[in-house]
């Protein structure tokens, strides 16, 4: 079976993370932070920081949402916010955010993150 490299054409994938911080396009960030496919990589305020998300809400399919290290629920009020604005919204422990982002991303699907860090 031949593998081929993932590429990411005009794409910021996640190079990996670790406690507390994130390295996307050779940028060590530390905190939470939030990539888009028009404003890039920013730093994420939590829950209540949906502002430019919902701006990017018509060039998302999905947002992924890394809970930090376990599962944990959404809180609806962000859901809810998310999802009037046509997006669905799928969180999971961050390292399966991280996969998941790279992977579609490299498809060149329309997805969004935000991170927790772990």
């Amino acid at each position: 079976m031949q593998f081929d490299e993932m590429r990411f054409p005009d794409a910021l994938p996640v190079d990996s993370y670790g406690p507390g911080f994130f390295r996307v396009g050779g940028q060590v960030i530390q905190g939470a932070l939030l990539i888009l496919p028009d404003s890039g990589v920013r730093t994420w305020r939590g829950f209540e920081d949906t502002a430019l998300i919902l701006a990017e809400g018509k060039r998302l399919d999905v947002l992924f949402v890394g809970m930090g290290a376990e599962m944990a629920y959404l809180p609806v009020g962000f859901r809810a916010v998310v999802e009037d604005a046509g997006i669905a919204v799928e969180p999971m422990p961050t390292p399966a955010a991280c996969r998941t982002y790279n992977v579609l991303l490299s498809e060149g699907r329309r997805v969004g993150i935000a991170l927790n860090p772990v």
